[in-house]
C-alpha cells in the first residue's frame, strides 16, 4: 500500500528560509526551493505575476512531486527503465531545443530577403496567356472515335480562324467545363509546370495567333495566345515561407555534419 504523501506548504506565506534559499514547501522531506518551481513556472509559460494561478498550480505540482517521490518507493518501481527513458528524452530535448536557437540565430528575416535578393532566377518563370479549346480522348478509344474527336477540334479550329469570336467557339465545343464557361481562358501558365507537348506549342506561337488541332495527354487542343510569354518574378511574401525552410534545413545539415565530426565514438 501506498505511504501517505505530506505535504507540507503555507499558502499565506509561500517563501520561507532553507540554508539561504527560498523554499515554496515540502514533500516528504524534499524541500521545493523557489528556483526550482520558477523554471516550471517557465516552462509552462504561466506568468510570476498571476498569484491566484500560481497558488493552484504550485498546489498540483508539488501533489505530482508526492505521488512520483511514494511511487520511486514501492517494490514494483523499474528505476532503471525509468532512467533508460528520461535519459532518451534528455538527449531529445536537448538537441531539440539547441537546434531551435541555433536555427532562429542562423536564419532571420535579413537573411531572407538577402537569398531572394541575390537568387532572382530561382523566383522566377516565364509565363504565357491562353485560351483553349479541348476535345478529349483516351486510351480506350478506338481509330474511329479518335479521328471523330480531331475532326470536331478541326471544325472549332476553322470557325475561330474564320472570324467568330474564340470564347463563343470555346464555350460551343471545348470539353473543359471550367474553362468554357471563361471562354477557354487558361490564365497564365508557367513554362514547363504543364503537358510538355501543350507548353511547347504554346509557348512557340504568337501573340493573338490560333493554333491547328494539336494532341497532348488530355485530347486535342486548339489554343489562342492572349497576351505573350513574359518573365514573372514571384512576390517576395509568397515565397517567404519556402525560403526559410530551405535555409534552416541547410543550415540544420550544415550543423549536423560539423557535430558528427566532433564526436568521437569507439565500440567495446
Amino acid at each position: 500500500m501506498l505511504h501517505r504523501i505530506v505535504i507540507l506548504l503555507s499558502m499565506s506565506v509561500l517563501l520561507v528560509s532553507c540554508d539561504k534559499q527560498e523554499i515554496v514547501g515540502e514533500v516528504n522531506g524534499h524541500a521545493i526551493t523557489q528556483v526550482e518551481f520558477k523554471r516550471y513556472l517557465a516552462f509552462k509559460n504561466i506568468p510570476e505575476s498571476d498569484e491566484k494561478r500560481r497558488a493552484a498550480i504550485l498546489k498540483d505540482y508539488m501533489q505530482r512531486e508526492g505521488f512520483a517521490s511514494v511511487i520511486e518507493g514501492s517494490k514494483d518501481f523499474d528505476a532503471d527503465l525509468i532512467k533508460t527513458e528520461v535519459n532518451e528524452f534528455r538527449k531529445q530535448l536537448v538537441i531539440n531545443r539547441y537546434f531551435e536557437k541555433f536555427l532562429n540565430g542562423k536564419v532571420n528575416d535579413e537573411a531572407i530577403q538577402n537569398y531572394y535578393n541575390t537568387r532572382a532566377e530561382d523566383f522566377q518563370s516565364e509565363k504565357i496567356k491562353v485560351a483553349h479549346i479541348l476535345i478529349r480522348t483516351h486510351d480506350k478509344m478506338s481509330s474511329a472515335e479518335q479521328q471523330a474527336a480531331l475532326t470536331r477540334a478541326q471544325e472549332a479550329y476553322s470557325k475561330a480562324r474564320a472570324g467568330k469570336d474564340f470564347a463563343d467557339v470555346a464555350m460551343q465545343y471545348s470539353e473543359d467545363t471550367i474553362s468554357s464557361k471563361q471562354g477557354g481562358e487558361l490564365g497564365w501558365l508557367s513554362k514547363g509546370a504543364i503537358d510538355p507537348v501543350f507548353s511547347a506549342t504554346i509557348f512557340a506561337a504568337k501573340v493573338a495567333e490560333i493554333t491547328e488541332p494539336f494532341k497532348s495527354a488530355f485530347g486535342f487542343h486548339v489554343v489562342k495566345v492572349l497576351e505573350g510569354s513574359q518573365l514573372i518574378k514571384m512576390p517576395f511574401e509568397k515565397v517567404k515561407g519556402d525560403i526559410r525552410y530551405r535555409l534552416r534545413q541547410q543550415a540544420k545539415q550544415a550543423e549536423m555534419d560539423r557535430l558528427v565530426a566532433a564526436v568521437e565514438i569507439s565500440y567495446q
